[in-house]
């Protein structure tokens, strides 16, 4: 018997403000004025984003700005070029990544990068854009690879990452302790995803210790183990949203790939072959996140159909959403 841990990681419209063609003209003219420095028109982009409903218009304009003038965040930017007038070409820049985000692309597609803990990686639609609870995910499986160094001398755990996206969970493991996580194999069902993700490892030099598989969790179980087991770490942010509440889902967030968002009717079309996977290769922990209403169902599941695995505890994040922890015994 060998024993290891599940951490389950839990997360849990705006009215459109209509302004009449007048008022939509002059916006417009305003936007096109040439002799207007990245202040005014960071205000002025901020304004016509309110008047059209998009979400966090200020802070739209903010990173859209910055990333015209080669800085992640207006912070970055020296004060003397905050008051300098925009170039002819900065100025058509900003008009076209504005104008994208009038369509509710997502920012993170706009500026086509996001940083996610230490990292900045390459955004490309319709990749899920990982969040900021995920970065505390990643937080906890570090630190207790760090306690399992400290503890066992351990420094060749191998991990596996169900639905990468992005990368971004990979590649911070990957990042954040290299002498512990020497190897992660990442999975995606979406191509698109498994390119990205192989684009970004590139990008921060880290694709020797990551092999990335276009392979379905629920179709391709058996292809899974030829490759990956064993694996010490499963780590996951599956879809778990119930089908019904997509329809509930604002704008932007539907321009993501449904099925890296939609779990099926009861959220957990995914999770359930994660669990019946992890049984049968995991060595030490497994950690995912999941939605409010899952940790009574899935301690349920575990008991009625998993006898290798042995739901623990629920605790909560800095935002009051749950973190469901289980503790693991893998018989094999």
């Amino acid at each position: 018997m060998q024993c290891g841990v599940i951490y389950i990681y839990i997360k849990k419209k705006k009215n459109i403000l209509l302004c009449c063609g007048q008022v939509q003209q002059r916006a417009l003219l305003l936007l096109q004025q040439t002799a207007v420095s990245q202040q005014s028109r960071r205000s002025d982009w901020a304004q016509h984003f309110t008047l059209h409903g998009i979400s966090e218009p200020v802070l739209s304009s903010q990173y859209i700005i910055s990333n015209v003038l080669g800085e992640k965040t207006l912070e970055c930017v020296q004060r003397k070029r905050l008051r300098d007038t925009l170039t002819d070409r900065e100025r058509e820049r900003v008009w076209e990544l504005c104008s994208k985000r009038l369509t509710r692309m997502p920012v993170q597609y706009v500026i086509e990068e996001w940083d996610f803990r230490d990292l900045t990686l390459k955004m490309k639609p319709p990749v899920f854009i990982p969040r900021p609870e995920t970065e505390e995910l990643v937080s906890l499986v570090l630190e207790d690879l760090r306690s399992i160094q400290e503890e066992s001398h351990t420094t060749d755990l191998r991990c596996l990452e169900v639905g990468c996206g992005s990368g971004a969970i990979s590649l911070s493991l990957l990042h954040g302790i290299p002498q512990v996580c020497t190897q992660v194999f990442a999975l995606d069902q979406s191509q698109t995803a498994v390119c990205l993700t192989m684009e970004n490892a590139n990008r921060l030099g880290l694709q020797d210790r990551l092999d990335v598989h276009h392979l379905d969790v629920i179709k391709d179980a058996d292809a899974i183990l030829s490759k990956c087991d064993p694996a010490d770490f499963l780590v996951s942010n599956p879809p778990y949203l119930l089908s019904q509440d997509m329809e509930t889902l604002q704008t932007e967030i539907l321009r993501l790939d449904h099925s890296a968002l939609d779990g099926g009717l009861n959220g957990l079309s995914v999770i359930r072959p994660i669990l019946a996977l992890s049984s049968k290769l995991l060595t030490q922990r497994v950690y995912l996140e999941v939605a409010p209403c899952h940790p009574p169902i899935i301690q349920q599941l575990i008991e009625e159909t998993r006898p290798g695995l042995l739901y623990l505890e629920t605790r909560c994040d800095l935002t009051n959403r749950s973190i469901c922890k289980c503790l693991t015994n893998v018989w094999k």
